[in-house]
């Protein structure tokens, strides 16, 4: 072999070395994809497991809001281990496929969580809690990393191995400039939910922690059955892990359930006993034979009940039973 032929066949080595390279960075691990796919699935796992913690440890005695939540957990990590399971070869449609029902999962959470702040869904009233807003952080995040993968592009969905695996035809199903615009525009919603979310928890929880009571508690009839009432007619509650001289409700708790302060009397044939226990900072509660009393932020007009036999804040609540 002469020089020539040696230096031409070691020239088409170095080609061929450098293609190689160059198809491996094309066809790679697709790092970016990875660390997005990591990323989203582990905070829908994230925010399963808040919804999950909410559900065991009260949320699954409220109607309606109880059953909502399950359903909430099984699905967050149903798609969160969809997004990590998913990739690679006849998968990345799948997986793209997963990302994107994970974005709309989680922004369709972070909806009915603003809606639950802002005018109560099902009965049921939210407010500022460090769960909830941890749990809506993680949403907005969900929602960014996963439609960040959703509309990646399609090198980045190329698995380990060398060789070419993304389906040709995928490409064409979002076009790259439609895929600019879509996640130009989800990036702006990010910011935008993320916005919505300052506003809500900023204003959650700005009722008043106590109700004053004036005038006379009562009977009223809700469900068929007579249970003490305010002067207005919203429902009277409650707490059973309460002692006669004290209230166990405080902080969060009493935002939920403001105890009924200020002076009353019962209304004629009203049986019972009305007295007061002294609150921390120095508050008169009303008591009902020997019950402090509250009211349910869930309750938005007289003659409701929505509180009744709910576990939330550390115990039961239950309305106070009138015979007589």
């Amino acid at each position: 072999m002469t020089r020539r032929e040696t230096t031409t066949r070691q020239a088409r080595l170095t080609a061929t070395a450098r293609a190689g390279k160059r198809h491996a960075r094309a066809t790679g691990p697709g790092w970016r994809a990875v660390i997005l796919r990591l990323a989203g699935g582990g905070l829908l796992i994230a925010a399963g497991a808040i919804h999950l913690d909410l559900y065991l440890t009260g949320y699954r005695t409220i109607p309606t809001i109880g059953w909502l939540f399950l359903l909430q957990v099984i699905s967050a990590f149903g798609l969160g281990l969809a997004v990590l399971a998913l990739s690679g070869g006849r998968l990345v449609l799948a997986g793209r496929l997963a990302a994107a029902a994970g974005a709309g999962f989680a922004l369709a959470t972070l909806g009915g969580y603003l809606l639950t702040v802002w005018i109560g869904l099902f009965g049921f009233r939210e407010v500022r809690t460090t769960a909830g807003i941890v749990a809506g952080v993680i949403d907005v995040a969900a929602f960014a990393v996963l439609a960040t993968l959703a509309l990646a592009p399609a090198r980045a969905d190329a698995a380990a191995g060398g060789a070419a695996v993304v389906p040709a035809r995928f490409p064409a199903l979002i076009p790259p400039a439609a895929a600019r615009v879509a996640a130009a525009a989800a990036a702006a919603l990010s910011v935008a939910a993320l916005a919505l979310l300052g506003v809500a928890v900023a204003g959650a929880g700005s009722p008043a922690p106590t109700v004053t009571a004036t005038g006379t508690l009562k009977a009223a009839t809700v469900g068929g059955a007579k249970v003490l009432a305010s002067a207005n007619g919203f429902t009277l509650y409650w707490f059973a892990p309460d002692t006669p001289a004290t209230s166990k409700c405080y902080g969060t708790c009493a935002v939920y359930w403001p105890p009924v302060t200020g002076a009353a009397v019962a209304s004629p044939g009203l049986p019972g006993r009305i007295g007061t226990i002294t609150r921390t900072g120095g508050a008169r509660q009303l008591t009902y034979n020997g019950h402090p009393l509250y009211t349910y932020i869930g309750d938005t007009a007289p003659g409701q009940a929505s509180g009744n036999n709910i576990n939330l804040n550390g115990g039961l609540w239950h309305d106070l039973p009138v015979s007589g």
